[in-house]
């Protein structure tokens, strides 16, 4: 592989793992409905704001959020939207998954 090619891989690889987090994935599809503030993502994870800041670093990153700073509030929006057919492809997979895993299971039976 060339130099070209590895650093076009590389980039699709810093996007596919700043997506390879549950709590990022949720960001992802919170941000869906809209811009949200950083306090309003910590309390539907969860989880501290040092750790869901550090999510959206990596989200923004990697191109997929922006922010906007507005007094002391941080307001957080999708970049790319297109991000959800990658999550559409994601949920065709796991249906398939399913779908063989229900056919493998009937066919074990008989």
């Amino acid at each position: 592989m060339d130099a070209k090619t590895k650093a076009k891989y590389d980039a699709r690889a810093k996007i596919i793992k700043a997506l390879a987090h549950p709590s990022r994935l949720y960001i992802v599809d919170m941000l869906t409905e809209g811009e949200k503030c950083v306090c309003e993502l910590t309390e539907k994870i969860g989880a501290d704001m040092s750790t869901v800041s550090k999510h959206l670093s990596i989200l923004k990153g990697a191109g997929l959020v922006s922010d906007e700073k507005r007094g002391t509030q941080v307001y957080y929006t999708l970049s790319i939207p297109c991000v959800l057919t990658f999550f559409g492809c994601i949920e065709a997979v796991l249906k398939d998954s399913a779908l063989r895993q229900v056919e493998m299971s009937g066919a074990c039976r008989r």
